[in-house]
């Protein structure tokens, strides 16, 4: 067996060395303009060209780094009989769907991971179901190919997200289940419904797009319609918990509308050590949206108070980030157009080095002016370009169709190893 893999995430941009995907397949079809609303999505998506375009964020992934798919993590860990019992079990009960368990435990692990992912048709056995109008007992996973919000890396511990939707709970048990059980990661998990010691709170929630890792002691946490001052009050706690050192949370206030709002990683990334890519007008412009520094020290809150924007507040603990604009510096419109379409959401498989989409020109070509070559994802997957050694530079990949799903790179992976970053 492969030597283990232990969970290592201390930034957003060290080295990439171990990250899970979800590649978008049948669960992405089954949805109708009536289930699309229940399942987050303002457009439905076509798998044809969506399959196509996310090929390309695998690919460089995949060449970038160690890359796991969740359904053969799944299907991995569903082979231990102990470990699918509890998972059904969880699953079914949270999903008053009891009456299908016995028949999910005959299925072999291949299969069952890919129907807990694509969804487990009804069975029209019974007058109830053969009227129901469901099309699945347990529904198709619509959003789980962003794979960054049910589990989170911070430090060697995975936060298991608390989602703020039902329909995506059963992902947060997917990957708590992988966390725990895969022989090939090593990882200590922190859930908010059952963590030791703390009593968990029904306000709790907190998703992985509003998470960054800034650095070993500084987490960047948005609070918005997804992750609640609760679920950040978690996090304070499971800190708190530990009587370490002097470490820092720093909060950004999100509004809830417009829905491209929905998550921090949409208007703020981190690039490097020295640049963040932000949406300028919520970010860096005058607004009522707070920006609040908290420390911790020894286990206690030591002080909490609020700072005029995010590069402010990181500027103060030693993180200069020159803040490069969403949508470029020409007008309002052009960043408000692009940041719908994820222009502000980045992910770093090294320093220096992104992954955005290519449709987002203005974006790309301010990235451009601001030493970053542009290199297109085919052409560094077919090695037709390399990329340049300890240099900033953005990998850019089809969008058309995966964008209007309403996430970017970022959304689409989940990191759980990566190099410490020599600061």
């Amino acid at each position: 067996m492969s030597e283990r893999l232990k969970v290592n995430v201390t930034s957003e941009f060290g080295k990439l060395e171990g990250v899970i995907v979800h590649t978008p397949g049948l669960e992405v079809e089954e949805m109708t303009p009536e289930t699309a609303k229940r399942a987050l999505y303002s457009d439905i998506l076509n798998l044809a060209v969506a399959g196509k375009e996310y090929m390309q964020l695998k690919g460089v992934l995949s060449k970038a780094s160690r890359c796991f798919e969740v359904k053969d993590l799944l299907s991995d860990v569903l082979s231990n009989d102990l470990v699918r019992q509890k998972l059904l079990q969880e699953i079914c009960t949270a999903e008053k769907a009891l009456d299908i368990l016995p028949a999910l435990l005959e299925i072999d692990a291949k299969e069952l991971a890919r129907q807990l992912i694509q969804g487990v048709p009804i069975k029209r056995d019974n007058l109830t179901r053969y009227l129901s109008q469901e099309r699945f007992s347990l529904t198709p996973l619509h959003n789980f190919l962003f794979t960054r919000d049910a589990s989170m890396s911070f430090c060697d511990e995975v936060v298991i997200g608390k989602m703020a939707n039902k329909v995506r709970d059963r992902e947060a048990l997917i990957m708590e289940t992988i966390f725990n059980n895969h022989p090939l990661i090593e990882a200590r998990t922190l859930n908010p419904l059952n963590a030791e010691g703390l009593t968990p709170d029904k306000k709790i929630m907190i998703e992985g797009g509003d998470f960054q890792v800034a650095r070993e002691d500084v987490l960047v946490i948005g609070t918005g319609i997804r992750t609640s001052t609760e679920g950040i009050d978690f996090i304070l706690e499971s800190i708190k918990a530990k009587k370490e050192k002097i470490h820092h949370v720093i909060v950004q206030e999100l509004p809830d509308m417009p829905e491209s709002f929905i998550h921090l990683d949409m208007v703020f990334t981190f690039l490097d050590r020295d640049a963040c890519m932000v949406y300028e007008p919520l970010i860096l412009g005058t607004n009522r949206y707070h920006t609040i520094h908290i420390q911790i020290e020894n286990g206690e809150v030591s002080s909490i108070q609020e700072e005029k924007n995010l590069p402010e507040a990181l500027k103060k603990l030693g993180m200069d980030l020159k803040p490069i604009h969403c949508g470029g510096s020409k007008d309002i419109w052009t960043q408000e157009r692009e940041q719908w379409h994820s222009g502000a959401n980045f992910f770093a498989i090294a320093p220096g080095q992104v992954i955005g989409y290519e449709r987002n020109v203005n974006t790309v070509e301010e990235l451009n002016k601001n030493g970053f070559e542009v290199i297109k994802a085919e052409d560094y997957i077919s090695g037709k370009a390399t990329l340049p050694k300890n240099q900033k530079c953005v990998i850019t990949i089809a969008g058309s169709e995966l964008a209007r799903g309403g996430g970017g790179a970022r959304c689409m992976s989940m990191p759980f190893r990566r190099k410490s970053i020599e600061w």
